[in-house]
């Protein structure tokens, strides 16, 4: 089926009404730090709790999963399944903490705990992380408007990472919470009916698709084998729950979102609503490729060959969908991309401001100088974000790629988090040695050259373990010496 008129002026009228409709916070986000950081507080539950959804699906959900799960297995879900663990412990310990403190930066805590440090090496890692999930979520909104227009993907990228820009600094928080809101709605209602179409528009019928799929083993959550070398159910268990800890305990987009809430008890109900909907998401955005992935083996004439996995869903929504709905489906694609992207934005200039800017200038009471550092460190990071994006053009499985930079770039630094909630009195110098053994497990587990025989994914598995364990004895061991009057204790 071709494209319609009708699907690009859906498309184009959609998008421009979202970046409008972003853009129309201008008035709100300008009044000071704190209402483009956090609105005010003021965010009602309902959106707070959409926008966290929004935030975690993205478009790396959207595209990335089906893609995987035509390629391979269900083995995605089994990372969805370990959020009510990381949701149980945000609304029994990590909201009512950041609540109690009362900063917007979600590192300000370490500070307290071991001295700004241990904030800098946290708020950087972030950053890091940030610019690869910019660059990630670019990419993969430039491969179904390639398909779609027959446009330079490079091209697309540049385009919709200076749209989204241009919104996320004038709109600020409110901007980003509330398309998010929107576009998730429109994301679930688009899946639903992508699901729907593809089942109905097999040649026996639905039934067909689990017939097709289970002789494939694609209803699979992943081989029981114990090694560490490949992405089985064990190992993508155990990323899981250390990544989506890391995720609603310490990742200041979530962080930020709880402080938008109007109460501790609003951000709970927000951030249990938000988190477990992602579950039943996940399962119809597997359910989609395996289904694609019968769809085409049951009509293999309808699929060019050599169509890469990553891009069969784009074809489908261009060659499969209705007249308008393709056009509908693409643009809530896109302009819930560009929301997460102005998340990431926002946040990583919201750090930059918290963390490091204000420690450089305490006292400082310039509401005017506040918001032109947030606009340049929102421009800075969305240039570097777009300029990754390009560079990721030419990696084979993005959703992959970003799990592995999101290890990677996490530093382990979950590790200090549960250090400091573990032991009340925490020796700095004990801290400091666990955090080296930390980075030095991930620059083991990470470069090629040292050829670790333990998959990416266990990366912030094993660099959290080591900064919390190595931190735990050490400050053990220290705190008994200081006690004995061995060693002069750290004031």
């Amino acid at each position: 089926m071709e494209l319609t008129i009708l699907d690009f002026i859906v498309f184009f009228v959609f998008v421009g009404g979202v970046a409008l409709f972003g853009c129309s916070f201008y008035k709100s986000s300008k009044k000071g730090a704190s209402a483009f950081t956090k609105a005010e507080g003021a965010i009602p539950t309902w959106v707070v709790g959409m926008s966290i959804f929004a935030t975690f699906v993205s478009s790396i959900s959207f595209l990335g999963i089906p893609g995987n799960s035509y390629a391979g297995n269900w083995y995605q879900m089994t990372f969805a399944l370990t959020i009510p663990i990381a949701t149980w412990l945000a609304a029994k310990v990590f909201i009512p903490l950041y609540r109690g403190v009362g900063s917007v930066s979600a590192y300000h805590y370490l500070e307290m705990k071991y001295g700004y440090w241990a904030r800098c090496y946290v708020a950087l890692c972030y950053l890091l992380t940030q610019v690869c999930r910019v660059g990630s979520i670019l990419l993969l909104l430039a491969l179904p408007i390639s398909t779609m227009f027959g446009w330079n993907i490079g091209a697309v990228i540049i385009v919709t990472g200076l749209i989204t820009l241009i919104y996320s600094v004038l709109g600020g928080i409110s901007a980003v919470v509330w398309t998010d809101a929107i576009q998730g709605i429109i994301l679930i209602v688009g899946a639903v009916l992508c699901a729907a179409i593809i089942s109905f528009g097999m040649p026996e019928g639905p039934g067909q698709v689990i017939r097709i799929g289970a002789e494939a083993g694609k209803f699979s959550l992943g081989g029981l084998s114990l090694t560490l070398r490949e992405p089985t159910f064990w190992v993508v268990l155990l990323y899981g729950i250390f990544m989506n800890l890391q995720n609603y305990g310490i990742d200041q987009n979530y962080v930020q979102r709880y402080m938008t809430a109007k109460s501790t008890g609003e951000a709970v109900k927000a951030t249990l609503f938000g988190g477990l909907l992602y579950i039943p998401v996940c399962m119809v955005f597997c359910y989609i490729g395996t289904a694609l992935f019968a769809y085409y083996t049951a009509q293999p004439e309808l699929l060019p060959e050599g169509t890469a996995a990553d891009k069969v869903f784009p074809y489908f929504i261009v060659h499969g969908l209705p007249t308008g709905l393709t056009g509908l489906v693409i643009a809530s694609l896109f302009s819930a991309g560009m929301s997460t992207v102005a998340t990431s934005i926002n946040s990583s200039a919201t750090i930059v401001f918290t963390d490091f800017y204000q420690k450089l200038h305490p006292g400082e009471d310039d509401g005017k100088r506040h918001m032109k550092v947030l606009y340049l460190t929102s421009t800075v990071v969305g240039l570097i974000g777009i300029g990754v994006g390009l560079a990721m053009m030419s990696v084979n499985g993005i959703l992959e790629a970003w799990w592995k930079l999101a290890s990677i770039f996490s530093g382990g630094m979950l590790g200090l988090f549960l250090l400091s909630l573990v032991c009340r009195k925490i020796n700095r110098t004990a801290a400091v040695i666990g955090v080296i053994v930390g980075l030095l497990i991930i620059v083991y587990m990470s470069l090629p050259v040292f050829k670790s025989p333990i998959h990416t994914y266990l990366t912030i598995v094993f660099g959290t373990t080591g900064i919390f364990l190595v931190g735990f004895v050490l400050t053990k061991i220290f705190n008994g010496h200081k006690q004995s009057g061995k060693i002069p204790s750290e004031n």
